[in-house]
């Protein structure tokens, strides 16, 4: 069953760590993405920029509206992703806690579904 995990941390953050402990923590990632590569559960995962380079988008009553970032109402950022191929949910929450962000932001666990038509 294909799961995401969202890595969600507060804004700010990044802006905070030197360069010598974003290329540590950056390390560590791609390091523990090999291991679930290695484990066969990694399907992809990319690091997402800062929600200031964002664009939100919504169409309502017909009228669209573009909102460029940063968007300042909301606290935290979905800051990148990994997504697994495992066997049920408790081995996806197993693997999040395992994950090397869940030290300095919330790692999210959710379960990829089908579209359904209605």
């Amino acid at each position: 069953m294909p799961f995401m995990l969202l890595i969600v941390e507060p804004h700010g953050q990044r802006q905070e760590r030197t360069e010598d402990e974003g290329r540590e923590l950056y390390a560590r990632m791609l390091n523990w993405g090999e291991d679930l590569r290695r484990r066969g559960v990694y399907l992809g995962s990319n690091s997402l920029l800062s929600d200031a380079q964002g664009t939100r988008v919504a169409i309502r009553g017909g009228k669209r509206t573009i909102l460029d970032g940063p968007f300042t109402e909301s606290k935290e950022m979905v800051g990148g992703y990994f997504l697994l191929d495992c066997a049920t949910k408790e081995q996806a929450i197993a693997l999040a806690c395992e994950c090397p962000a869940a030290q300095w932001a919330t790692v999210e666990v959710r379960e990829l579904g089908p579209c359904h038509r209605g």
